[in-house]
């Protein structure tokens, strides 16, 4: 049901602190006796939990979708930064090390898109299932926890300041594994899936 920010017994807590993610707010709700009309009824009574359940496909592909558009940008940011700049007489980017590293990662990134993407276009056709979008998010969020770090290693203690927008990724991708479903959840579905017709 909807419920109005102005609706007596509704109050709203402080923000709380988070590590993370501070572009959105997050903070407590509470309902004190709250009286609402059934006129603020978005589906039917009880209904609510499968309305959650319905739009899990989408939010999970919502979240690939980042997920795989901060990979891209933080090879981009190191990218540019380990070109410029200079140890031991060279660029950073001149090591093998980097470029093995940023090319294993490009990979990744890249088999990352074209997942993504086939993802999207099965969402619009209306035939991305519950287990595919569990997939994806898994896949695409576990690999912004590896991008996110191994980037960040190539800044040094440039890539600790919050300045850097690597330090800010860094700290934002470990909510990814849990929030839309945390991988453990995602490896359940996908597992119980896999050995749904075996039984």
């Amino acid at each position: 049901m909807l419920v109005e920010a102005d609706r007596a017994g509704f109050n709203k807590g402080r923000n709380l602190e988070k590590i993370g993610a501070h572009a959105a707010d997050l903070a407590e709700l509470f309902f004190a006796d709250v009286h609402v009309p059934a006129t603020n009824l978005v589906s039917e009574e009880g209904g609510g939990f499968g309305m959650l359940m319905d739009r899990l496909v989408q939010e999970r592909l919502g979240q690939a979708i980042r997920s795989t558009s901060v990979c891209e940008a933080a090879i981009d940011w190191t990218i540019k930064y380990t070109s410029e700049r200079k140890a031991f007489g060279q660029t950073i980017g001149d090591f093998q090390n980097t470029q093995f590293v940023l090319a294993q990662l490009h990979t990744e990134t890249t088999a990352a898109r074209i997942f993504t993407d086939w993802a999207i276009r099965r969402f619009m056709d209306g035939r991305l299932s519950p287990v595919d979008a569990a997939k994806v998010k898994l896949f695409t969020s576990t690999l912004q926890g590896k991008v996110v770090d191994s980037c960040l290693q190539f800044f040094g203690g440039y890539g600790y300041m919050r300045e850097y927008p690597i330090a800010r990724a860094f700290v934002d991708s470990r909510l990814v594994r849990i929030g839309g479903g945390a991988v453990e959840v995602l490896k359940q579905i996908i597992g119980r899936d896999l050995f749904k017709a075996a039984k």
